[in-house]
């Protein structure tokens, strides 16, 4: 029987320095990464000769997860003439010429092996290094008596943890390759940096969506099994893939990291990286895609370890036990654990969570009923003292009119079983409506007319929180309506004990507040994958709409995000308010945006959060608009036009459905800064147009592309401050007014 191989980080111990190596004759210090026009490094001390690598790293190298005295180190090798494992060698060194070798386990040189069960994917925990140091290292490949080096990785450990040390790092998400160029990269290289954060979506799980999704030539994923894989539009020029084996998943990390820019951030960086949504698929929850909107049943637990083993093998990512190997045989959400904590010195506290294994399903799910009547007339009065405006009429559709409505809404729902008892008269008219279109006028059906749709008891019902389809992400995923949709989420919440808005799961929970409680650190800054401070617009008061429409109403713009948790998000940021110097950092949404979310109402009980846009990603205003294109009801309603002006919408000075949010750029591309020391927390955003995005920039122009904006918060303090780029005074932001002051 073969026995069965495991991927973990090989525990290697750093000891002392190996001096007075790698000399020419003329007593120069060489570098055995400066290649020849053969292809040939410099000879070291030892007489070594060694060849250019790329062919042989196609994916060149990384490091992660820097601590104080440790870092890992990562390498893939690939050799077409074989297949079974093969053999490494790794050099550390205090010195990017490698003068000055480090010794691990009591050797210059340690011995490797990348296992073909694992791609060949080899991971190097190395210990027992100095703090806030640089080092260098370099993997080599023997074959034919020859020796394959490549690029110089260059890492940094953390400071120790009572050094009174500024730390500066980057922030980085969403970046899909398919069609689009790493520019935001080739700048980011330019910056002194101590590390970076991948908050995720560091791939896309599909070859091109053309909801999102466009490719050319040199820009495209190719899965090696597609017939492994989730195929879409089949046999159209519109069809593309999704991720669903282990092939498919490593293919993913292999292109991806193909891409030189991102190598040459790698070779320069360490990274500290959490997932988000596609890695695995988009909208996830759990094992479960949301691809066909409730059509059918997307929980896939095989398919969702074949992402967690990919994404084990490709990202340099230290586990609190460090010689944990994947185990596909384990149960689901047993298999990895990712949160994670980091301490960079006196002053910050780094903690990356979760929050997409073990969250709940969306409140309302994409194959709700929208008819379905959530909550009675009597207990909404007795909830909220009146009826609100946007109650809904019902009926007992099994009684009313003899029953003559149950069948075409049957046809119409997604469980025919939920039309049932007590429905929204408001739905019956829409579903009646619509089969009437396809009936001769002898055979329709009558409508319940306004006079007597007054007459009925009125409730919440799923169609009043915006879910307008059986199986739609409209009043599910995105765009539902606030008030009734808050409403609902705080009933819900209370009757399942806070079940029915879990993100992070008990276990995360608990460990991510103990780590935030007990921090001693200056800055509590928490790695967070999805947006916190809320995004809501009210269309009350705009004229295009007609009185009565459904689109004339306050809206959350998403549901997929902390504004479909909206008491979970309450209790989270109650206990980190009461923490102080919380400040959080997100990606996710392809924007910059910059706030103070906040218990709803409560404006003492906030913190700080600073959104990052994505690294090549299309922008929000590109993603709402093709949502309302593609949505015909949306469409109908103007949703396309209301999208290109989203900020003056998210901002609106008469309306107010924001205050805490201070700063919107929603249609860019770039990434972040962050500058820590004991006084402030400053944050650059760095913004490149979205018409650089399917363009490979020269280095040269790249500089010029970018806007800067600067903001900072103060320790001790939940205000938040923009910089003048003109050099004035600074000012701070003010939510009662929303205005910057």
């Amino acid at each position: 029987m073969r026995r069965r191989s495991f991927l973990h980080a090989t525990l290697v111990t750093a000891g002392s320095m190996a001096l007075g190596l790698g000399c020419d004759d003329e007593g120069n210090k060489t570098n055995p990464d400066a290649l020849d026009s053969t292809g040939d490094t410099t000879d070291d001390t030892s007489g070594e000769s060694f060849e250019a690598g790329d062919a042989y790293f196609p994916q060149s190298i990384c490091s992660g997860d820097p601590k104080p005295n440790s870092v890992i180190l990562w390498a893939r090798v690939e050799d077409a003439a074989s297949s079974g494992d093969l053999s490494l060698l790794l050099d550390v060194a205090a010195d990017e010429l490698f003068t000055e070798l480090v010794t691990i386990n009591g050797a210059t040189r340690v011995e490797l092996t990348a296992q073909a069960d694992f791609d060949h994917c080899v991971k190097v925990r190395l210990a027992d290094l100095e703090p806030a140091t640089t080092y260098y290292y370099r993997f080599i490949y023997e074959v034919g008596g020859l020796k394959y080096v490549t690029h110089t990785g260059r890492t940094k450990t953390a400071p120790a943890a009572d050094a009174d040390v500024p730390v500066r790092f980057a922030w980085a998400s969403c970046q899909d390759y398919n069609g689009k160029y790493y520019n935001t990269y080739k700048r980011m290289l330019r910056e002194e940096l101590d590390f970076f954060v991948h908050l995720g979506d560091y791939v896309y799980e599909t070859t091109g969506d053309p909801q999102f999704q466009t490719t050319t030539p040199d820009r495209v994923v190719k899965f090696q099994d597609e017939a492994g894989a989730i195929v879409f539009n089949e046999g159209t020029e519109e069809q593309f893939f999704a991720a669903k084996s282990l092939s498919n998943y490593r293919d993913l990390y292999k292109t991806y990291r193909s891409d030189k820019n991102l190598q040459a951030v790698h070779e320069k960086l360490p990274m500290i990286a959490i997932w988000d949504d596609h890695e695995y698929s988009d909208d996830c929850f759990g094992a479960t895609a949301t691809y066909y909107d409730g059509h059918q049943d997307e929980y896939d637990e095989s398919r969702r370890k074949n992402a967690n083993q990919a994404w084990f093998e490709y990202m340099p990512v230290d586990y609190e036990d460090p010689a944990f190997v994947y185990d596909a045989s384990k149960p689901y959400l047993q298999d990895l654990t990712i949160y994670r904590s980091f301490e960079y010195g006196a002053h910050m506290q780094l903690v990356v969570t979760d929050l997409r294994s073990y969250r709940a399903d969306h409140v309302i799910a994409e194959d709700a009923f929208p008819g379905t009547v959530l909550v009675e007339q009597a207990e909404l009065i007795a909830d909220l003292g009146a009826l609100p405006g946007w109650a809904d009429p019902y009926v007992n559709i099994d009684d009313y009119a003899a029953g003559i409505y149950v069948a075409p809404l049957k046809t119409a729902a997604a469980d025919p079983a939920s039309v049932a008892g007590l429905v929204s008269a408001s739905y019956i008219n829409v579903v009646v409506a619509a089969l009437n279109e396809t009936l001769e006028p002898a055979n329709q059906l009558p409508l319940i007319d306004a006079t007597e749709l007054a007459t009925f008891e009125r409730g919440l019902t799923n169609r009043a929180c915006g879910k307008l389809g059986a199986y739609a992400q409209t009043g599910s995923r995105y765009l539902v309506v606030k008030d009734p949709f808050h409403y609902w989420c705080g009933k819900h919440y209370a009757s399942t004990s806070g079940a029915s808005e879990t993100v992070m799961g008990a276990t995360q929970r608990t460990w991510f507040l103990d780590k935030m409680k007990n921090s001693t650190k200056t800055w509590k800054v928490w790695g967070n994958e999805y947006m916190l401070t809320q995004r809501a617009v009210d269309l009350t008061q705009n004229p295009a709409l007609e009185d009565g429409s459904l689109f004339k109403n306050k809206f959350l713009l998403s549901a997929e995000d902390w504004d479909g948790f909206p008491n979970e998000r309450d209790f989270m940021l109650s206990e980190l308010a009461a923490v102080g110097n919380v400040v959080a950092l997100t990606g996710d949404i392809h924007a910059f945006f910059t706030g103070t979310p906040l218990v709803r109402d409560d404006m003492s009980k906030r913190i700080v959060e600073f959104t990052g846009a994505g690294i090549s990603s299309g922008s929000y205003r590109q993603m709402l608009s093709n949502v309302a294109n593609s949505d015909p009801a949306l469409l109908a309603a103007g949703a396309a036009l209301l999208a290109l002006g989203i900020e003056s919408l998210l901002k609106d000075p008469a309306t107010k459905p924001n205050p805490p949010m201070a700063y919107t750029n929603t249609d860019t591309q770039g990434f972040s800064i962050a500058e820590v020391d004991a006084t402030k927390f400053k944050a650059t955003y760095y913004a490149i147009s979205p018409k650089n995005v399917g363009l490979d920039l020269a280095d040269a122009d790249v500089d010029a592309e970018f806007k800067l904006t600067r903001f900072y918060t103060e320790a001790g303090s939940n205000e938040l401050y923009m910089e003048d780029a003109a050099g004035g005074a600074a000012k701070r932001w003010d939510p009662p007014t929303m205005s910057w002051v």
